[in-house]
């Protein structure tokens, strides 16, 4: 029986463990901290389960990713409620917009953006079922082989038979080669600003340097269905850590992986902080590709050696975790929110809120709400105010708690007041927690479809998460876990 050794209990990592468990390989995933997700996990604190990072949970419906993932894993069934609308975008001076996942979406966004906006949306929902339909067949995106260039054909001629006339058509070849902007050339500057917010959080990056084609899909989440997990965002790590240990695989927390180096029985040692150590003939890493780097002792591939030594594209995030009494937010409330307080949009002027469900006990005291919020902020100035001495890194965290509290103050008043909770966490935060490289989330800012990167490292060793295709988010990364494992019990 093969042995596979994970390193990282991330969303992809679980996924890719729980099919090979699935598939009687036998299975160990190594993770250092003392819950699994990563990004996408759930700390709890003084009676509060806080989502880490990610809070937005989509892909759930029949036949979607996290639908493949559920019976390529062995998940019995996600514990989920759905959530609709999917959020409440607030504009600067304006009425609240809300995405509806159902036909209401055409009358709000007519409401707020004019029948003008109407073509643009039929576009993009277009050009999403499209996309959407070429994705969850599966396909090796950028292939690796000769044999992966042969089944990428194969799937997109299987696709583009299914329906020639919008599959083929011109436009949509020029959207795999532009950015998502050459399709608002003639939006308003609230349809920009909405679309551009909406992409940030979904694609890394603005109408002008996002590429057209994934924005659409990216821009699809809402339509496509947000549920709440139970428990928190993860309860989808843990059901997933379930699955595995099920089918005879194994999850091991508060292990520290410090090398992966090649031996001589064709196998690679696994060496764990404290002298631990583990032997596998397949390696497979849920980090950043950073992280790769430097623990693993074998030649690299050349997209992973050219890389700079810290990661100079994409974010990190500023956070707030804040504990509230219940009475605050108002009956029949959103539970997340998009509070655009101008432009540039990083640094505070887009801000992500996100509510517990009144009827999720696990994640609140009695009488009392969850809340976790983020905004998209820069990786150097953290770390340069940290070199400064501890001094400047709390007064820049202090400036930037102010900025995005002031914009959850206008959403809810006296809110502060209600608070018995407040917790803040950096970029630098996150390095310690996750480990992540510089506190580096949410992957590379998708501005062409070859922004991620090919999944196979080396010979049984591969890397899954979301610097690989399709990139950010739970579904992605689950798509991708998929993808390798797939792609591992293929080749064995």
């Amino acid at each position: 029986m093969k042995r596979v050794i994970v390193v990282g209990a991330g969303v992809g990592g679980l996924t890719t463990a729980a099919v090979l468990s699935k598939a009687g390989l036998d299975v160990t995933v190594l993770e250092a901290h003392i819950y699994p997700g990563g990004c996408a996990g759930t700390f709890f604190h003084q009676g509060y389960r806080f989502d880490a990072g990610a809070t937005l949970a989509g892909g759930f419906y029949p036949g979607g990713p996290m639908d493949l993932v559920r019976l390529a894993a062995g998940v019995e069934t996600w514990d989920t409620r759905p959530s609709n609308p999917t959020m409440l975008v607030h504009l600067p001076h304006s009425p609240a917009i809300p995405r509806w996942s159902d036909e209401r979406r055409w009358s709000a966004r007519q409401k707020a953006f004019g029948k003008e906006a109407e073509a643009f949306f039929r576009w993009q929902e277009t050009t999403a079922d499209a996309l959407w339909a070429l994705a969850l067949r599966g396909v090796p995106w950028p292939p690796q082989s000769p044999a992966e260039v042969g089944e990428l054909l194969m799937k997109v001629l299987v696709w583009a038979a299914k329906d020639p006339v919008r599959h083929l058509n011109p436009g949509i070849m020029a959207d795999a080669f532009r950015p998502a902007s050459a399709r608002l050339r003639k939006a308003s500057d609230n349809l920009r600003l909405f679309i551009d917010a909406q992409l940030l959080i979904s694609a890394q990056a603005t109408s002008q340097q996002a590429n057209a084609m994934y924005a659409a899909s990216a821009l699809d989440l809402p339509r496509r269905g947000v549920v709440q997990i139970t428990g928190g965002m993860g309860g989808i790590s843990t059901q997933l850590a379930s699955a595995l240990e099920r089918q005879g695989g194994r999850l091991h927390l508060r292990k520290r992986v410090v090398r992966v180096h090649p031996t001589r029985h064709d196998t690679f040692r696994v060496e764990v902080e404290r002298g631990d150590a583990f032997e596998a003939e397949i390696v497979v890493f849920n980090l950043p590709p950073w992280n790769i780097r430097t623990l693993l002792d074998i030649p690299l591939p050349t997209t992973i050696r050219r890389l700079p030594p810290y990661p100079d594209r994409g974010w990190g995030a500023f956070m707030i975790y804040m504990g509230v009494d219940d009475a605050v937010i108002p009956e029949g409330f959103a539970h997340h929110h998009q509070i655009l307080q101008g432009r540039p949009l990083a640094e505070g002027n887009s801000i992500f809120l996100s509510i517990s469900p009144a009827w999720d006990h696990q994640r609140a005291p009695t009488g009392k709400r969850a809340i976790t919020i983020s905004t998209h902020t820069q990786l150097d100035p953290w770390w340069h105010a940290s070199q400064m001495g501890q001094q400047f890194l709390t007064a820049k965290r202090l400036t930037m708690q102010s900025r995005v509290l002031k914009g959850v103050e206008a959403l809810l008043p006296g809110i502060q007041a209600h608070t018995d909770l407040l917790l803040d966490a950096t970029p630098i935060t996150f390095n310690y927690f996750t480990g992540r490289e510089r506190g580096w989330v949410g992957g590379f800012p998708q501005i062409n479809l070859f922004q991620g990167l090919p999944p196979r490292l080396s010979q049984n060793v591969w890397m899954v998460g979301d610097s690989i295709f399709p990139g950010q988010s739970t579904a992605a990364v689950a798509l991708g876990g998929l993808r390798v494992a797939q792609t591992v019990l293929t080749r064995l």
